[in-house]
């Protein structure tokens, strides 16, 4: 059997084990351990080995605890309740201004945790009842918290980037300041789409008849209380990209703060304490299973060559253009994450795909970011993607799983504009990466 078709083999049988209902790092694992063995014999263990101690040696995957630790003390101490407060109260006076709130503090919340479930729990339970007591429309304040909640593997500290970083081999601060302008940029497209969406049907998002009634000191109050989340942020970012710090050191940083925040609140108790560090250790380890995993089945991917066969059919045999294979890879990242969360898409297709992308010479940087906005579209497309069952979990009886499918429409549109300025424009994400590592 040729080198070719022992890949296709590979990769349909790690497709057949994960429709199968079983673990992702298990499926990619066992293919590629049992790949090993079969192709090189005892010696074939060694892959798996050599890819535990790449990891282990991995100095920046000790950012990935600190940031998820980080994320669960704001969020399980709610202090995003202190900010969404913020947003409802200077934002309500404006038509579809509490939609427009709930942008901001998706964004911030992302910048928290760096997972975009966190954002759709605090959107659904937190903004999305008032949105809907408020009188705003279903279908669109739907789609706004699952677009905003989207947000969180784009904007830093993304985890998935993290992820993204390990396998590519990526240096993660590059990749964290590679999705800040996109992130920004699309959270604009976001609000300037609904501000004038309400402008023209006022009905859709009404403004707020009662927030005269708040007092100017008590405004005053909830933007200081709004404001500490950004400055957790500010205290962890700023020494990094000024060169102060390690990315390690700026995490580490970032979840002490974090932690400092919730006790001078007096939010933090031991059972949070708990549940906070249980949750952290969960993620940690579920990542750093599914990194070891990609890696073993990338290195045998490696040694087959079947990086430089599918080169070889796309430009030789194919006669395809570099920009038209980028494109198919996109949409097949969309078409993957019908039924597949961000995490299965990446390690599936990373050992062929990264490498591809760097002998089509184009920056995986760059690539990074497009990985990550396709994902994003991919979580909220029809029929199965991973944001729309999560909304159809946490949102009220009165929102169907219909409402929720055309809710998404107008986000997804956006995206997609999002991602062709960014394919067109690659500056638009390695400026800031350039310019800070330049200096």
């Amino acid at each position: 059997m040729s080198q070719e078709y022992i890949a296709i083999f590979m990769f349909a049988s790690m497709m057949l084990m994960l429709f199968t209902g079983q673990r992702v790092f298990g499926a990619i694992g066992a293919v590629g351990a049992i790949a090993a063995l079969a192709l090189w014999g005892v010696g074939g263990q060694d892959i798996p080995f050599s890819a535990a101690m790449k990891l282990m040696k991995w100095y920046p995957l000790l950012t990935l605890p600190m940031f998820i630790f980080m994320g669960y003390v704001l969020s399980e101490s709610r202090l995003a309740d202190d900010l969404y407060r913020m947003f409802h109260v200077w934002m309500g006076p404006v038509n579809g201004g509490l939609a427009i709130g709930t942008i901001g503090l998706m964004v911030l919340v992302s910048a928290m945790n760096g997972l975009s479930v966190a954002g759709m729990a605090i959107g659904a339970t937190i903004a999305l009842p008032e949105l809907l007591r408020r009188g705003y429309d279903k279908i669109m304040v739907t789609g706004v918290i699952q677009a905003g909640s989207s947000l969180g593997i784009l904007v830093p500290p993304s985890v998935v980037l993290v992820l993204y970083a390990m396998i590519a081999r990526q240096p993660v601060g590059q990749l964290w300041l590679a999705g800040v302008l996109p992130g920004l940029m699309m959270a604009s497209l976001f609000i300037i789409y609904i501000w004038l969406r309400c402008k023209i049907q006022p009905h859709l998002g009404p403004a707020m008849e009662d927030a005269h009634q708040v007092s100017r000191a008590e405004k005053i109050r909830l933007l200081g209380a709004g404001i500490l989340p950004l400055a957790i942020f500010a205290a962890m970012m700023v020494p990094f990209v000024n060169g102060w710090t390690s990315l390690v050191e700026s995490s580490a940083i970032g979840a002490l703060t974090a932690l400092f925040a919730s006790v001078a609140k007096r939010r933090m108790t031991w059972h949070i304490f708990e549940t906070c560090t249980k949750q952290t250790l969960l993620i940690s380890c579920m990542f750093m299973w599914i990194i070891l995993a990609a890696l073993g089945f990338g290195a045998v991917f490696d040694g087959l060559g079947a990086v430089k066969a599918i080169d070889n059919l796309f430009t030789e045999q194919l006669g395809l253009n570099p920009w038209v294979i980028l494109i198919l890879m996109q949409l097949s990242f969309i078409i993957m994450g019908t039924f597949l969360d961000d995490t299965a898409m990446l390690v599936i297709v990373a050992p062929l795909y990264v490498p591809l992308v760097k002998v089509l010479g184009f920056d995986l940087i760059w690539y990074g970011v497009l990985y990550t906005i396709t994902t994003q579209i991919a979580y909220m497309t029809p029929p199965f993607g991973y944001n729309l069952f999560l909304m159809r979990a946490m949102a009220p009886p009165e929102i169907g799983l219909g409402d929720i499918y055309r809710s998404i429409v107008p986000f997804v549109l956006i995206m997609v504009i999002a991602l062709a300025i960014i394919m067109t424009f690659p500056q638009i994400a390695l400026w800031l990466p350039n310019y800070v590592y330049g200096k």
